[in-house]
Order: structure tokens, then C-alpha cells, then sequence
């Protein structure tokens, strides 16, 4: 994982359920980072395939090379299993020490654990937006 921006992004996509359309992720200052396809496919701003997320917590990269995991319970995991942070029912996102890093808010809001806006989710659930912040964002 690059950073804890970026680990907060792909766990925010993990708690994202899928609806019948592309999923809207936006960064603080409302522009588009990126889609979430019904069928787990993720765009970046010009629809083009960055990774997917699988029915089975599985994250892989445009090649579909696996990336890391989202597993059932919360946790994340990289391609190697190692845990990189959780995923907690109440938005909560923390690291692999279980430090807060951020939150993912009812309302879409995604904050670092600071409470600054990262940006915004539309339409998914927490774990599916966590995935995005956690595996795609930069």
C-alpha cells in the first residue's frame, strides 16, 4: 500500500453494496476518481478498467492479478495475506494495529482520522468503498 489515503479508499469500496449501475467514488472536491461496476469492475474517470473487486472479497488489478483481500469479518488483506487494516461495521477504518486511520461515514463522507474530507461515495455500501480507497486510489 502506498499510503493511508490509499488503504482508506479500497476499504471504503469493500463495504459498498452493488447496485444495478456504475457506483460514483469522488474525491473531496467533488470531482470523479473513479466507478464501481455491478459485476466488480472498477473504472477510473475515463471508464477505462483498473482492477476488480470479486463477489468473494478477492482485489485484483487490470491484469487480474491478484492485489490483496477483502475478507468477510472486516479485515484486509495484500496479495500475500498479510492484514493491512479493518473494515468496522460502524465505518470505522484502522490499521493493522487497529489505530484509527479514517471513517466512512453514513452519508457517503469519506474522512481521514483527522475528520478531513477525503471524499465523497455514492450509492455503496462501506466495505465496497473502503476496497476502492484501500487497493485503487492514489
Amino acid at each position: 500500500m502506498r499510503n493511508l489515503q490509499y488503504i482508506l479508499v479500497v476499504m471504503i469500496l469493500a463495504l459498498c453494496s452493488m447496485g444495478g449501475s456504475a457506483q460514483t467514488i469522488r474525491n473531496s472536491n467533488h470531482s470523479t476518481v473513479g466507478y464501481i461496476r455491478s459485476d466488480g469492475r472498477v473504472e477510473n474517470p475515463n471508464h477505462s478498467c483498473i482492477g476488480y473487486i470479486r463477489s468473494d472479497g478477492r482485489v485484483e488489478n487490470s491484469n487480474h492479478s491478484c492485489i490483496g483481500y477483502i475478507r468477510s469479518d472486516g479485515r484486509v488483506e495484500n496479495s500475500n495475506h498479510s492484514c493491512e487494516g479493518y473494515i468496522r461495521s460502524d465505518g470505522r477504518i484502522e490499521n493493522s494495529n487497529h489505530s484509527c486511520i479514517g471513517y466512512v461515514r453514513s452519508d457517503g463522507r469519506v474522512e481521514n482520522s483527522n475528520h478531513s474530507c477525503l471524499g465523497y461515495v455514492e450509492g455503496m455500501s462501506r466495505e465496497w468503498a473502503a476496497a476502492f480507497f484501500f487497493f485503487f486510489f492514489d
